[in-house]
Parts: structure tokens; C-alpha cells; sequence
């Protein structure tokens, strides 16, 4: 027998959630095809069988926290056999094993594992036997989410352990409350010259990057002791998704040559679930825009060792005076969450003038 350790998935991680597994007791596999998928943070990974064999056992579940250097699967030592260079009657276990195989995979289609549908899903799907196929869902594009495998009748007030990325968001919360003390200052800005049907976003990136060269401050990390301001923006960007809070970075974000075209990258690496670790890592300051959903001010969460969060609340037409004379224009509310500790109030309030100043700019001249 062979055992096989989950493995080191890099980025520092040392637990990973398993969210599929491709294999079952029996089947034959071959080095290289995929054996399982895990959650890492806010990633999903695929991992590789190391050996070709037969699966003697998996010693995990769907659902299951596991270690780095975990057994997982065992492999058998049983080489499989080539029936084409046998004369006479194949071997009876092999025979076993492979036909196991089979019907793994066939069992596996039949639950429709190449649809659609959150790792919850899919693991609430396989626990009732229920066949993803027959599933309408009703997540972006179809995504099926378990509030359509439930019916009222399972719905709980205790409801359920929270698992990927809503466990890494609770934690990475929960982190941030006990280390940073926030502050927050907010304002307005006058979008009123703004070209009708400008993105938003670019503006935004464009603006936040405009502020750190007035204040770098802003832009920097600090671990309780020790601060380190950056030369260049990281550009945190937040996206919010059915199954949770993503934040991909925009690296080096104040010279991206086709900026509308780097963020719709971003964001489809993130709903697509195919973002790497080192994507959603690594940001020196961050972007909230919740404004495309709701809301004028909030007091948003600095995530360290980030020192700062700038949010954009919902864009409004409103009473504004222009040379003693009242109009109607448009208002951009603006939110700069900072950690005090490292961010004086006057550093904040320059870096948040700096980003109005920026926004309040008729063209949106720049690389774009």
C-alpha cells in the first residue's frame, strides 16, 4: 500500500477543505488525473494522483479540514493488468476494480459533477443522492447554490458550519477586529462633468492611485511595529459573489495599460473560481465599490497588514450650489477607512481630498 499526503500547496497555507472528490474506492487511475479538489482560503485547487494504481481508500470526506502532510488516499501496490496481453481468464479483483471504475464514473455523470454549482451544493447533492441534472439553478448563470437542493421543510435555525470561502472571510474578519483600531473619515464628489456612461471603476482605480502619490501613507503595511510604504499600488479590489467576499489585486495598478480590460479579468478569474492564491494576496491598500449595489457611507474593514480602504458609496443627483447658483448634479460618496495606528487623521484626510480632487476631474485623462 501507498499512502499519499495532502501536499504543500504553497502560499503558507497549512489546511485546505475538500470540496470533490473525482475518484472512488476501486477505480484505476493514472499519474496525473485529477484526484480531488480542495479550497485553499479563496481558491480552488486540483489536485494531481502522484502514482498510477488502483484507490484503495480515500481517508477523507467532502467537506473534510485537512492538514498539509495528511493521509488522504492510499493507493494499492496491485499493478492493473493489460487484458489485451492476457490469455485465459482475466484476473478477478482487477476485474472488480475496473468495473468499480466504471460504474464510479458513470454514477458520477449521473450527478451531473460537470454542472454548475457551489461546492455546498454539490456536497448537500451527494449526502441526499440527488441528481444535479434535475436542478435549476438560480445562482449568476445558473450556478446552483443549496437553496435550491433545499425545501423549506430543511431549513434550520441552526443552521451550518461555515466552509470555504465564507470561513476564511470569518477569520480574516475576526483577525482584523482584534489587530487594527479604524477610523474613518468620508466626503463627497462632485461627478457632475462626468461623460455620460463613463465606467465607473477606472475612475475609481485611477483616483485611489492619484491619492497615494499625494499621501503614500496610506499605502503601506504595518504589522504593529514596523511600517513599510510602498512605491508602487497593489490595488485590492473588493467582489462580491454568492458564496462570499473576493478580493483579486490589480498589481502595480497605476500603470496597467488597458485598465477596463484588467478589471473584467479580475473579475471573471474570481466568479469563474479560477483565481491563484498569489491573486488574491498580497495588496497594499483596497477598493470597496459598494455604491454599485446600495448605500452612501460605511465604516469598512481594514484588512491587515493593510493600513487603509477606500469605499464609493451609490452615485445620486442632488442640490449642489455652483458660483452662488443651485443645480442639479451628481454626488459620489466617498468612505477611507484607516487603521490609527499607523495613519494620523490629517494623513487621511489628505489622501481622501487627494481622491476627490482626482474624481472631480472633467477627463479622465491617463492610461486606460
Amino acid at each position: 500500500m501507498k499512502t499519499f499526503n495532502l501536499p504543500d500547496l504553497g502560499e503558507g497555507l497549512n489546511e485546505a477543505e475538500i470540496v470533490d472528490w473525482h475518484v472512488s474506492t476501486g477505480d484505476s487511475v493514472v499519474t496525473g488525473q485529477p484526484l480531488l479538489s480542495v479550497e485553499t482560503d479563496k481558491a480552488v485547487v486540483e489536485i494531481p494522483a502522484p502514482w498510477s494504481g488502483v484507490i484503495a481508500e480515500r481517508l477523507a470526506n467532502t467537506g473534510d479540514l485537512v492538514q498539509v502532510g495528511q493521509p488522504i488516499v492510499t493507493f494499492s501496490n496491485e499493478k492493473t493488468q493489460d487484458a489485451g496481453a492476457i490469455v485465459g481468464e482475466i484476473d478477478k479483483d482487477h476485474k472488480a476494480a475496473g468495473d468499480q471504475a466504471t460504474a464510479a464514473i458513470g454514477k458520477r455523470k449521473r450527478r451531473g459533477s460537470s454542472l454548475p454549482a457551489t461546492p455546498a451544493a454539490r456536497r448537500l447533492a451527494a449526502e441526499r443522492e440527488i441528481d444535479l441534472s434535475a436542478i435549476r439553478g438560480t445562482g449568476p448563470e445558473g450556478v446552483i447554490q443549496t437553496s435550491d437542493i433545499l425545501s423549506p421543510a430543511d431549513v434550520v435555525v441552526d443552521g451550518e458550519v461555515l466552509r470555504g470561502v465564507r470561513r476564511a472571510m470569518c477569520k480574516a474578519m475576526t483577525s482584523a477586529r482584534r489587530a487594527v483600531v479604524p477610523a474613518t473619515v468620508t466626503g463627497f464628489a462632485d461627478i457632475t462633468d462626468w461623460p455620460d456612461k463613463e465606467a465607473v471603476m477606472p475612475r475609481l482605480v485611477k483616483a485611489v492611485v492619484a491619492a497615494c502619490a499625494a499621501e503614500p501613507a496610506l499605502n503601506a503595511w504595518f504589522d504593529g511595529e514596523h511600517r513599510k510604504v510602498h512605491s508602487h499600488v497593489d490595488l485590492g479590489i473588493a467582489v462580491d459573489t454568492p458564496e462570499g467576499l473576493f478580493t483579486p489585486v490589480l498589481r502595480n495598478a497605476g500603470n496597467v495599460e488597458n485598465l477596463p480590460g484588467a478589471l473584467l479579468a479580475l473579475r471573471n478569474l474570481v466568479v469563474d473560481r479560477a483565481a491563484k492564491p498569489s491573486q488574491l494576496k498580497g495588496a497594499t491598500i483596497t477598493l470597496s465599490n459598494f455604491g454599485s449595489i446600495a448605500g452612501d457611507h460605511a465604516a469598512l474593514v481594514v484588512m491587515p497588514p493593510q493600513v487603509a480602504i477606500l469605499g464609493t458609496g451609490q452615485i445620486r443627483k442632488t442640490c449642489i450650489p455652483r458660483d452662488g447658483v443651485a443645480g442639479i448634479g451628481k454626488i459620489l460618496p466617498l468612505s477611507l477607512t484607516f487603521d490609527h495606528r499607523a495613519v494620523t487623521g490629517g494623513e487621511a484626510a489628505r489622501f481622501l481630498k487627494a481622491a476627490r480632487d482626482r474624481l472631480e476631474t472633467k477627463s479622465s485623462a491617463g492610461r486606460s
